[in-house]
């Protein structure tokens, strides 16, 4: 599955981080993970946009509902497909000690809704021994004008670690939070947290968009721990 850049799962433990209706999990457990999936309850906030125009409290309420509808269906997939995996609710930057240890972590279209996508790497990566795959769209400006080249332009050419937030004030859109982040910079992140090793690859994600077939460009990268968490020492 490019989606997951074609990790091994058979025998791991995976924290699924922003599991949603539970797609990606219940392929993961499929393949033999034994997955944990992290998520908002529909107690807590979605990461929206505090634009001094208008008052967002409404907004909020509605993302509420919609996370708890969300949620409602994955546990309809989770009886239907019979399901193992763990839910743990919480925000992505308070990820619990309790879960414990972990082998792979993944973050599939999440971290670029997210205001703090760093923060939320390294509260998931400190419980995580082998591997992180984050999944994201490609920005349309990351993109090499001649795209048929483009492997052939990567190994000559390293394109530059950018970020753009997305929100604008005058429009007052989109109302949660929102990046462009290129695989550049997910590397970078990434190598902060003890992840050094690391590689992209892109793949198409189709959609039906009423009539009419829609294929997004995404990245994946697959980053492999180089180094070991340091302990902290006794006080």
């Amino acid at each position: 599955m490019h989606y997951l850049g074609r990790v091994k799962f058979g025998g791991k433990r995976v924290l699924e981080m922003g599991t949603a209706s539970g797609f990606v999990c219940f392929h993961m457990e499929r393949k033999g993970a034994d997955v944990v999936a992290y998520d908002l309850s529909d107690q807590q906030a979605w990461d929206v946009i505090p634009f001094a125009q208008y008052a967002h409290e409404e907004y909020l309420r509605e993302r509420k509902e919609h996370i708890r509808r969300q949620n409602n269906a994955f546990w309809l997939c989770h009886r239907a497909f019979g399901s193992r995996s763990k839910v743990v609710y919480g925000d992505v930057y308070s990820v619990p000690p309790s879960i414990g240890p972990v082998d792979i972590s993944t973050f599939c279209a999440i971290l670029v809704h997210l205001r703090d996508p760093f923060l939320a790497l390294e509260r998931a990566l400190e419980l995580t021994r082998e591997t992180v795959i984050i999944t994201d769209r490609v920005s349309p400006l990351h993109i090499p004008t001649l795209f048929r080249f483009r492997d052939r332009l990567l190994r000559i050419k390293t394109l530059a670690p950018s970020m753009k937030f997305l929100p604008d004030w005058r429009t007052q859109e989109p109302r949660e939070s929102w990046w462009r982040l290129s695989p550049e910079l997910v590397q970078r992140f990434i190598g902060v947290l003890g992840f050094e090793k690391s590689e992209v690859t892109y793949h198409y994600q189709t959609y039906n968009q009423g009539k009419l077939k829609v294929r997004l460009r995404f990245f994946t990268v697959v980053g492999h721990r180089t180094v070991r968490l340091a302990e902290t020492p006794p006080v």
